[in-house]
């Protein structure tokens, strides 16, 4: 990648979960999954994050880690009305404040974080579920998208830690829309 724009962001939260707590179960309520807010993580190329759900796993390798900005759910929950949201209940595993992710979109970039470098290949954004109405609140599963956060391979061995750090960009980003939705096509679910 050649890399022509940097921009410092902060890793809020890492969340490394090793099962996954909402796929199914819609009688029974989300699994009673334990989470992990890490200060730091391991991530390995074309695998994931070490100890994460979606580590390992062939369906995955495209799209192991989730990538997702926190102004995203701060836009949400003052277009819903509510009280701060929960960011860790998004199941995001990397949560940002300050990049604008959907132009990452196809692209290569790198986050940097305490002089340790990962580099990612943003795949597709990351839909909502369903669940997200039950978790967060009321309404936020149409609010969420189209800013869901971005699904990503990891194409390099490293370390993301939480706390200041910069993103690296092949394309121009602007960090002043990193709440805003993206046009997505209309959803065939409610």
């Amino acid at each position: 990648m050649t890399a022509s724009y940097r921009y410092d962001v902060e890793v809020l939260h890492l969340l490394v979960s090793p099962a996954h707590a909402y796929f199914g179960r819609a009688r029974e309520g989300a699994a009673d999954v334990p989470t992990t807010d890490a200060d730091r993580v391991d991530v390995v190329a074309g695998k994931g994050i070490v100890g994460d759900r979606f580590f390992g796993k062939a369906a995955h390798m495209d799209a192991a880690v989730t990538v997702f900005a926190i102004e995203a759910l701060e836009a949400m929950a003052a277009e819903l009305g509510t009280a701060p949201l929960d960011p860790l209940l998004t199941r995001r595993n990397v949560v940002l404040r300050g990049a604008h992710l959907a132009p990452l979109i196809g692209n290569d970039f790198v986050l940097e974080s305490r002089g340790d470098l990962v580099r990612l290949k943003a795949g597709r954004p990351a839909h909502p579920c369903a669940w997200m109405d039950q978790m967060l609140a009321p309404g936020a599963h149409k609010a969420m998208r189209g800013r869901g956060g971005v699904r990503c391979q990891p194409l390099s061995d490293g370390v993301l830690h939480r706390g200041p750090a910069v993103l690296i960009s092949p394309v121009p980003l602007d960090p002043e829309r990193a709440g805003d939705p993206t046009l997505l096509r209309p959803s065939r679910l409610p």
